[in-house]
């Protein structure tokens, strides 16, 4: 999968995705990986099961998603 994200992105918007080090509970294994899922969702239209296997099991991720959208960390046109 190509990264969508530069670096410089990426060190913009890292603090703002749950399950980093700082926060309690279990850190997320990959917030950048799961940013660029998202992306590659949104940017393709395509369904959550067609999500290229190298950004993890297509469900966790539809399913972490899902948890941030109804906590209200996503846009609501996203």
């Amino acid at each position: 999968m190509r990264k969508t994200l530069t670096n410089a992105q990426w060190k913009r918007i890292e603090h703002l995705l749950p399950g980093k080090a700082t926060d309690r509970g279990v850190t997320a294994a990959d917030n950048r990986l799961f940013v660029e899922a998202v992306l590659w969702i949104a940017c393709t239209g395509a369904p959550w099961r067609d999500l290229p296997s190298d950004c993890g099991p297509w469900n966790s991720v539809y399913q972490r998603f899902a948890r941030w959208s109804r906590s209200g960390g996503v846009a609501t046109g996203f």
